[in-house]
């Protein structure tokens, strides 16, 4: 019943979590982001995946596709690995802010 969840994860719920996320969604430098990699909070998202898709579930709390992400490894906390290679390769990536976390997606992109 709607009494128990006010927004629910009504089709509007996830509608307006599909708009916030699109419009807060940007390339970023990853040295903009050193800080809240040494808090824990930056998470990576395989090319594979829609960087807003992904923002979208968790603002719905939907575990079971959380699950089903990172237990193929498509979603994961960056590694030290990765956050090193960003960094020497001045790297920029897509970004956009679920709280707590920030999702980021390294994409090739061509020029012109």
């Amino acid at each position: 019943m709607a009494e128990d969840t006010p927004l629910g994860d009504s089709p509007d719920r996830e509608a307006l979590l599909r708009r916030e996320f699109h419009g807060q969604t940007a390339r970023i430098p990853w040295r903009d982001l050193q800080t809240y990699y040494a808090h824990g909070s930056v998470v990576r998202v395989d090319a594979a995946l829609d960087l807003v898709e992904v923002a979208v579930q968790l603002g719905l709390d939907n575990r079971a596709q959380f699950e089903t992400w990172t237990g193929a490894g498509l979603v994961a906390p960056v590694s030290d690995a990765e956050a090193l290679a960003w960094f020497e390769g001045d790297a920029t990536l897509w970004a956009v802010v679920a709280a707590p976390w920030v999702l980021v997606q390294n994409r090739e992109f061509a020029a012109g």
